[in-house]
């Protein structure tokens, strides 16, 4: 499954569903898709998931058996594959827009 996040402050950000679903409920939503936050909620959002990877720095986004099957692959952290949402919530949050996704 895909998960794309739209908002007319940034461009669409796509990602796999189990990372946009672990993103989600960091930023305190239930992880369904899907789903929007209203231009009110989404700095209060983009606040709850920065903190949330400070305090998960480390995890990572592929699970144990995908990682053991790219043995040669240095794995990805969450943090880093967090970078584009955290990007387009602070447009949104800067031009006061709504954030959707699907």
């Amino acid at each position: 499954m895909l998960v794309t996040f739209t908002t007319k402050a940034y461009a669409d950000i796509t990602m796999f569903g189990d990372v946009a679903v672990t993103l989600l409920k960091m930023m305190g939503h239930s992880g369904t898709v899907p789903g929007a936050v209203v231009a009110a909620d989404v700095p209060a959002a983009l606040d709850r998931l920065r903190r949330a990877l400070d305090a998960d720095k480390g995890a990572q986004a592929r699970p144990p058996a995908a990682a053991a099957d790219d043995e040669d692959d240095p794995p990805v952290s969450l943090a880093h594959r967090a970078l584009p949402l955290l990007e387009l919530l602070a447009a949104a949050a800067d031009r006061k827009a709504d954030v959707m996704w699907k």
